[in-house]
């Protein structure tokens, strides 16, 4: 099995950097890597169009890349197919969409964890490519990576909110990140992701998590977004995402270049 450099970033106290993938493009995903920027890319499979042969093209991809790992964003439906086959396409730590409640969270953990008694998870053991097909199938390497791996919570739901105590102390969960867009609609005022009201719910969530040892990731665009964060304690970020890159490199420059043209 293979290292996962986020959980050991993770456990040795380090700050991580990642960004999204709208596409799955495996090409993205070494220009990506030759930066040598971020620790992991999080493919958001909520979004965007895949195949289950994608999802080991992605996980393949990443792994050129000694020093950067992957992580599956996965929707609310159907939960546990995604996230066993990503997992058991390669891809080493799993976010957690659209829970509802501590409940939902437990059980979006049990697809992660081994089916064993001391686990009580239902991954059960496959002859897939995170385990080269043949060779570690179900033996204890397979169930610790799989113990391993860095599951990450969307708080993005009024409901997650008020049962966040009990959500930030479930074991296994390593990371959770606040959705300000959901969270906005779930609580009747779509569109206002930026309000004050959900703004300060996202600052709530953040403080909770610290003060119960969980890692709070935060989404921004700019580098430049990060430093209030880093001053409530924050130390783990995911930046930008490929097609909003490719559209604002176009944007600015085409329309400079135009006025340029137009004089």
């Amino acid at each position: 099995m293979k290292r996962n450099i986020l959980r050991e970033l993770l456990d040795s106290g380090k700050p991580t950097i990642a960004t999204h993938m709208l596409t799955n493009s495996p090409r993205i995903v070494e220009i990506i890597g030759y930066t040598k920027c971020v620790d992991y890319i999080e493919l958001c499979g909520e979004y965007t169009d895949w195949s289950l042969t994608d999802l080991e093209h992605f996980a393949r991809t990443t792994e050129l890349f000694p020093e950067m790992t992957s992580m599956m964003k996965v929707e609310q439906e159907p939960r546990v197919f995604i996230t066993t086959r990503a997992l058991d396409a390669g891809i080493q730590n799993i976010l957690i969409a659209d829970c509802h409640s501590a409940d939902e969270v437990k059980e979006s953990i049990r697809a992660v964890l081994p089916e064993t008694p001391q686990d009580k998870g239902i991954h059960g053991c496959a002859m897939r490519r995170n385990v080269g097909y043949l060779f570690e199938c179900g033996n204890e390497a397979w169930a610790q990576a799989q113990r391993d791996t860095v599951i990450a919570i969307m708080i993005e739901k009024a409901s997650a909110m008020e049962q966040i105590d009990e959500i930030l102390s479930i074991k296994h969960v390593d990371m959770v990140q606040f959705g300000p867009c959901d969270y906005a609609m779930s609580i009747g005022k779509p569109g206002q992701g930026g309000s004050p009201e959900v703004q300060n719910a996202q600052r709530d969530m953040i403080e909770r998590a610290i003060k119960k040892g969980v890692h709070p990731r935060v989404e921004i665009g700019r580098f430049e977004e990060a430093r209030e964060y880093i001053d409530m304690g924050v130390r783990h970020f995911c930046i930008g995402e490929d097609l909003s890159c490719i559209y604002e490199f176009i944007k600015l420059n085409g329309e400079n270049l135009r006025q340029l043209l137009n004089k």
